[in-house]
């Protein structure tokens, strides 16, 4: 049996940053299979390649089978995997991470777990939506309540800016078809988000339940990491692909908004901005590579695989 640290997998020096990866790849009724190092996607139109070391995320919605040997492939990539619903509107789960080591979950545990410092954070996050705004003397409720004005400006800017009509933000969880264009858009828009703000999290080796803005849910971390990028950039492209046409709204946001990321480079700003949050003021190395060590009371940890009993 092969242990942690001899697992299989290509080592870091091999694989893509994830910064230089495609954004995501949504793929629904298809067969994912692999050929060689790529991950084939067969429907009745044929078989599709996709190289699977160049991919952030990929997104499996509806009708979608995948091969063991695909996700094999996969995992030793460091591609993030999420199961989405209808229209990629919906996140069921998500699969392995790419980074081999925990000193990024072990600052982010650090961080929230006392409420000082989650505050901190929390407020670093909201320094990078209010740029150039003083928000350390703010309250949590505060903070929330300017968070809050600002989408709706940034809802009614896009409105004016692209001629659109905006009626509010209205969304029943599960129905997407029952908002009107704007809506699916800036709905699919969000979700297109989560989904790539789950790999990265997920790439970096971060838990994504310790969240320091929202709370309570499994996803918490990953949907601070969505916010910090929706009024500037997911919203904008919702009301563009509106103002083109009202056609199959939810497909054409997804792509425009897959363009947009990569134009960016927004995965490696994402990246910038999880390793600055939270180590702020820590000096930590981020090791490439795959090693194991023992805890100790005091002193460096200890070296893995060794035998360290008394008794011989």
């Amino acid at each position: 049996m092969s242990t942690a640290g001899k697992r299989g997998a290509l080592s870091p020096s091999e694989l893509t940053r994830v910064g230089d990866r495609s954004s995501f790849v949504y793929l629904d009724r298809c067969v994912v299979h692999r050929e060689d190092n790529a991950i084939t996607a067969e429907d009745g139109e044929g078989v599709r390649h996709i190289p699977s070391a160049t991919v952030g995320t990929l997104l499996l919605g509806p009708g979608t089978r995948v091969t063991h040997q695909a996700m094999a492939l996969l995992g030793d990539s460091g591609a993030g995997v999420v199961w989405v619903g209808e229209r990629g509107v919906r996140y069921y789960s998500g699969g392995r991470a790419l980074t081999r080591s925990s000193a990024l979950v072990e600052a982010q545990a650090t961080a929230w777990a006392n409420k000082r410092t989650r505050l901190d954070v929390a407020r670093a996050m909201y320094r990078k939506r209010f740029p150039g705004e003083d928000v350390d003397g703010k309250s949590r409720r505060e903070l929330l309540g300017m968070e809050g004005d600002r989408v709706k400006a940034c809802y009614r800017e896009n409105a004016a800016r692209t001629g659109v009509e905006w009626r509010g933000r209205k969304y029943t969880p599960g129905d997407f078809d029952s908002g009107d264009a704007p809506n699916q858009a800036v709905t699919a828009a969000a979700q297109c988000f989560y989904g790539v703000a789950q790999s990265v999290v997920a790439a970096l080796g971060c838990t994504p339940g310790l969240g320091f803005v929202h709370s309570g849910h499994e996803q918490s971390f990953v949907l601070d990491i969505a916010d910090l990028y929706r009024v500037s950039v997911a919203v904008p492209v919702a009301f563009d692909v509106v103002a083109e046409s009202e056609e199959e709204v939810g497909s054409r946001t997804r792509r425009a908004l897959r363009d947009r990321i990569h134009e960016l480079g927004l995965l490696d700003r994402c990246v910038d901005d999880i390793k600055s949050l939270l180590l702020t003021g820590v000096s930590v190395e981020i090791e490439e590579t795959d090693r194991v060590g023992l805890q100790v009371d005091r002193g460096p940890d200890l070296e893995s695989g060794r035998n360290y009993g008394v008794i011989w």
